[in-house]
């Protein structure tokens, strides 16, 4: 009897407070073909980082509550977990105002579905 071979989705790490921008972040990582996982929050989302060595990107907005923002989390990321690829969102900032760390990109809100499922399929190649 044959085994197939099951590839592993690219695991999504979705960081986003507001329910409702979380629900069509995740709909969006889902629908371009990732698993995803969820945080509301910067300290739930390096929670989840060092539980689960199979995330490949992190998508995370800027302004959130608790110790540190989406910026500094990415910061974190870079500095903790050099591989995962970030994508950095904001309703608030443009990227001429904040300073991305290496291997990031920014979208700004409402940011183009088409766009950023292009720039996961991209993240998830390297």
């Amino acid at each position: 009897m044959g085994q197939s071979t099951a590839y592993a989705k690219p695991v999504v790490l979705v960081v986003e407070d507001e329910p409702l921008q979380r629900i069509m972040a995740v709909e969006l990582v889902e629908d371009a073909g990732f698993e995803v996982l969820q945080a509301w929050g910067a300290d739930e989302a390096i929670r989840i980082l060092e539980a689960r060595p199979d995330i490949r990107i992190v998508f995370t907005d800027v302004d959130m509550p608790g110790s540190i923002d989406g910026l500094k989390l990415a910061a974190s990321i870079r500095d903790r977990w050099p591989p995962i690829q970030i994508i950095v969102t904001s309703g608030f900032f443009n990227l001429k105002d904040i300073d991305l760390p290496e291997q990031s990109v920014f979208f700004s809100k409402p940011y183009e579905h088409d766009k950023v499922t292009a720039e996961l399929h991209r993240m998830a190649a390297i």
